[in-house]
C-alpha cells in the first residue's frame, strides 16, 4: 500500500468553531470544532486509515513506511492540523525536548503555521517586541500585563510563521491555520484572558514551567528556509500551487529515506502512485508511504507537502 488517505480526530477546544466542517469537509459532531489532526500518531488523538486502522498501528506493523531519515526518531516526528480560530487561543509556550522530555515524558514542540485563510483584521502574537528578564515576565504574568511586551502581528492569507521551543505566541480569532510541529501535546498557558472550562472553572496555566522554558528575546524573522516555506530538524515543507492551466501536474519520487505528506488546503484531484489513485479534496491528508517510488498530483489545487530531511 503506497497511498493513504486519512480520517482525523478532532478537539473541541473553547476557543473553536464550525470552518473546519463547512469550509473542509471534516466530518465531526463536536461543538465547536476547533482542530482536525489530520496526520497523527499522537494518543491524545490519532488519525485514522480507511478500514479504521490508526495510522500509529499502521506504522507500528510498517516501520519502512517511514523512511530511513525517520530513524533518528524515537516516535512519529510530526504532527499535521488544522486549526479553526473562532477566538482568540491563549498565550502560550512549548517546551524543548530536553525540557519536555525530562519533565512531560514527550518530544518538546517546534511548529510552523501556514495561515490557510484570515479575517479583515485578524492578528497573532510572535515573541516580544524588547527583550525582557524572567523576573520581569513572571511579574507581567502576575500583574496581568504580558500583552504590553507581546510582538502582535497583523496576519494575511498565506502568510508563514517558524514557531521554535521556547518562543511565546498565541494565535487570534478569525484565522484558520495548518499547523506542521513535533509529535507532542506539551503547552504551557501563561494568560487565556480569564475564560472558564466546561467545569465551569479558569483553564490551568502553567507559569512556573512556562517562566522555565520561555525565549525573553524578540523572536527573529527566519529566512532561510529558502526554497522550503519551513525546514529543521523535525520538517520539511513545501507548498505546491496547481493552477489548472500553465501548472496542473506535479511528477516526483518517494525514496526510501522519507514519507510524504500532503495536506489539501484547497482544491480537487488525483494522486497516482504505484498503480494506485485516489482523488483529494479540499481539507484532505494524504500520506505516501517512503519506497512509494514515483507519483503525480494532478488537478487544482493549494497543497502543503511534508518530508523528513537527512
Amino acid at each position: 500500500m503506497a497511498i493513504l488517505k486519512l480520517t482525523p480526530s478532532c478537539q473541541d477546544y473553547l476557543w473553536g468553531g464550525s470552518r473546519l466542517r463547512t469550509d473542509f469537509g471534516i466530518k465531526s459532531d463536536l461543538e465547536p470544532l476547533a482542530e482536525a489532526w489530520v496526520l497523527s500518531c499522537h494518543p491524545d488523538g490519532p488519525s485514522y486509515l480507511p478500514d479504521g486502522t490508526t495510522l500509529a498501528d499502521y506504522v507500528a506493523a510498517h516501520p519502512d513506511a517511514l523512511g530511513t531519515d525517520c530513524a533518528k526518531f524515537e516516535q512519529f516526528p510530526i504532527l499535521t492540523k488544522f486549526i479553526d480560530a473562532s477566538s482568540n487561543l491563549s498565550i502560550q509556550v512549548h517546551p524543548s525536548n530536553d525540557y519536555a522530555l525530562k519533565n512531560e515524558h514527550q518530544y518538546g514542540k517546534t511548529e510552523m503555521w501556514y495561515v490557510v485563510d484570515a479575517e479583515e483584521g485578524a492578528y497573532l502574537y510572535h515573541g516580544f517586541k524588547k527583550e525582557i528578564s524572567k523576573d520581569e515576565f513572571a511579574k507581567r504574568i502576575e500583574e496581568d500585563t504580558l500583552l504590553e511586551v507581546l510582538n502582535k502581528v497583523p496576519v494575511h492569507k498565506g502568510d508563514v510563521f517558524f514557531i521554535e521551543a521556547g518562543t511565546i505566541h498565541a494565535i487570534g480569532k478569525g484565522l484558520i491555520i495548518a499547523e506542521i510541529q513535533q509529535n507532542s501535546n506539551s503547552t504551557y498557558r501563561v494568560y487565556d484572558y480569564g475564560r472558564v472550562g466546561k467545569n465551569g472553572k479558569k483553564r490551568e496555566l502553567h507559569i512556573e514551567k512556562a517562566v522555565a522554558v520561555t525565549n525573553c528575546a524578540p523572536a527573529k524573522k527566519d529566512d532561510s528556509h529558502y526554497p522550503h516555506i519551513a525546514d529543521c530538524d523535525y520538517f520539511t515543507v513545501d507548498k505546491l500551487n496547481l493552477d489548472g492551466t500553465t501548472f496542473n501536474k506535479l511528477e516526483g519520487t518517494v525514496s526510501e529515506k522519507s514519507f510524504l505528506s500532503i495536506l489539501v488546503l484547497d482544491g480537487e484531484g488525483t494522486i497516482t502512485s504505484n498503480g494506485e489513485s485516489v482523488s483529494y479534496k479540499k481539507g484532505d491528508s494524504i500520506f505516501l508511504t517512503a519506497g512509494s517510488g514515483e507519483y503525480s498530483i494532478e488537478g487544482v489545487c493549494d497543497a502543503l507537502l511534508t518530508t523528513i530531511r537527512e
